[in-house]
């Protein structure tokens, strides 16, 4: 029997955010679909969220449902992405650590690469748990009491994690096989004594292509400056229940913009 037959009819949940790196989402979907699966985006918002590379800005991709949309049990597994931002922003969420939650109290196969497993810890999972992950939450995974291995793919009952795009190929291959299960995996991986230790210094190829990303442009300070004073505004009008925010009320009413509350109330 081939892969794809393997494959056939499976469904699996895609988790993932803006900022989620690109390569470890676009590779192993194609993979999946290849195989025969049928892969759905689920995202904390509708349209298209964007990628990265690294902290560079890389193609989107389509989200097929939001959160609130997304029922776990019309999924037979569930794959996490990593990247720097998109599992932080999906750990904040309470919908989605519920939905983890479903996946693996059914015993479903879960599979994760780089920083995806963030958020298996927020999620409350990794206590007790054999896995790896990018090698800098090492330290995240053992302080919520998983064993920690600097291995290339781990295997612990229905997880399936792996530290990197270092690790794609293999990663891939365990990816197809992990999500043939279609029943609870119940059998787990034996505990090891210790985790591996903590990295002597950071991946010098990370370092490296840091180094060469290209200079912001003067557009995307813009956009920043204005997303910051957003944000900076919406927590204001929590506050106060106010439309507008202090320094914009301040402003106005001292007439430093130009008009004040003279003006307002002719208009």
């Amino acid at each position: 029997m081939t892969i794809r037959q393997d494959l056939n009819g499976r469904r699996i949940a895609v988790l993932a955010a803006d900022g989620f790196e690109k390569i470890e989402l676009s590779v192993p979907v194609k993979a999946l679909r290849a195989a025969g699966a049928e892969v759905e985006v689920i995202s904390l918002r509708p349209g298209r969220i964007r990628g990265v590379n690294l902290h560079e800005p890389a193609g989107r991709v389509k989200v097929d449902r939001t959160i609130d949309e997304a029922v776990p049990a019309a999924y037979d597994g569930l794959f996490i992405p990593g990247g720097f931002i998109s599992p932080d922003l999906l750990r904040q969420s309470a919908e989605v650590r519920a939905f983890v939650r479903a996946f693996d109290k059914a015993r479903k196969p879960i599979a994760t690469i780089c920083h995806g497993p963030w958020l298996l810890a927020s999620a409350g999972l990794v206590e007790g748990r054999t896995l790896t992950s990018w090698p800098g939450i090492r330290d995240d995974m053992v302080h919520a009491g998983g064993t920690w291995l600097d291995d290339e793919i781990v295997r612990d009952g229905n997880w399936l994690s792996s530290r990197g795009p270092q690790d794609m190929r293999p990663f891939v291959g365990a990816l197809l096989e992990h999500f043939v299960h279609t029943g609870p995996i119940r059998a787990r991986a034996p505990r090891k004594a210790r985790s591996a230790p903590q990295m002597e210094e950071p991946p010098g190829l990370v370092l490296s292509a840091m180094r060469w990303l290209p200079r912001p442009s003067f557009r995307t300070g813009i956009g920043l400056a204005l997303v910051a004073l957003g944000v900076l505004a919406a927590r204001q009008r929590r506050r106060t229940g106010s439309v507008r925010p202090g320094w914009w009320r301040r402003a106005t009413d001292e007439g430093r913009l130009g008009f004040g509350a003279g003006d307002r109330a002719q208009a």
